[in-house]
């Protein structure tokens, strides 16, 4: 010691290399994706059709799609989004169909026995009966496994749509020796309504089929030949969606007001008695 004070030694670390910096770069990243994200989305937005835009502000003004389908019946609830198919839209739609019977093995070997068409009531699905049981069993309403597989790939798509459907039933003029009181009326009616059955249990919705039509062999595919095989076919109809057609006011499942009741006749005072 100097002076009686004691000596101090100071010793200092070297300093390596900084230590953790926690997660703030997982913060900074997170923004910057959903930045992307934000961007793309408003891309997308930007070139899509007025329609999906209608169907997009729709949903974030009624998500549980309760008040009306959003744009052009596109739902606004959390499901799968479905658009109404209007008549410029029908060859899209056709064209779709079409790809879902080529893509199918099964279906792809009898494709010329499925035809698809744009009428003046919507896009028209026929299936024609060859020589043998193409679509149903013979002189029977039962599908085979064809008609089981097309038809529930029918459903399927068509039951992602708004559109209301026709079901119709033909046959060829040969006449049905099956059993008594049973004529090729009933069992062209029945055939549309297996089909029919067969496709709200697959995807169709309960209210989305109007009509059933048993034609037998008035309307015949063939008429230079009667009794061509093609006559014999059940014809889905998918019915344009117009403008003018009612929103939907109820979310499903929502319990519907009772219809208001009917004025009853006006009570009469009774007849004196003498």
């Amino acid at each position: 010691m100097m002076n009686g004070q004691p000596i101090i030694i100071v010793k200092r670390r070297a300093k390596g290399h900084g230590g953790h910096h926690g997660g703030a770069w997982k913060v900074a990243y997170a923004d910057f994706v959903t930045a992307m994200m934000s961007l793309f989305i408003v891309l997308w937005l930007a070139s899509s059709s007025e329609q999906v835009k209608k169907a997009v502000g729709g949903y974030f003004n009624d998500p549980k799609g309760a008040i009306k389908d959003a744009g052009n019946g596109m739902k606004g609830g959390g499901g799968a989004a479905t658009v109404a198919v209007k008549k410029d839209d029908m060859n899209k739609l056709k064209e779709k169909l079409e790809q879902a019977v080529k893509d199918s093995a099964a279906l792809r070997k009898i494709k010329e026995h499925i035809v698809f068409t744009v009428t003046n009531e919507g896009l028209r699905v026929e299936m024609l009966e060859g020589d043998g049981s193409t679509f149903f069993e013979s002189a029977s309403p039962t599908p085979t496994a064809f008609g089981n597989d097309l038809l529930q790939k029918l459903a399927d798509e068509v039951g992602k749509l708004p559109n209301k459907i026709t079901v119709e039933g033909h046959t060829d003029s040969r006449v049905y020796n099956g059993r008594a009181n049973y004529s090729n009326w009933e069992l062209s009616a029945d055939r549309a309504n297996a089909a029919r059955r067969l496709m709200q249990e697959n995807g169709i919705r309960p209210d989305q089929v109007t009509q059933v039509r048993g034609f037998a062999d008035q309307s015949l595919r063939n008429p230079a030949n009667p009794e061509d095989g093609s006559n014999r076919r059940v014809t889905l109809i998918i019915q344009y969606q117009t403008d003018t057609e009612p929103e939907t006011k109820h979310a499903p499942g929502e319990a519907q007001p009772p219809p208001a009741p009917k004025p009853g006749p006006e009570s009469k005072p009774a007849p004196a008695a003498h």
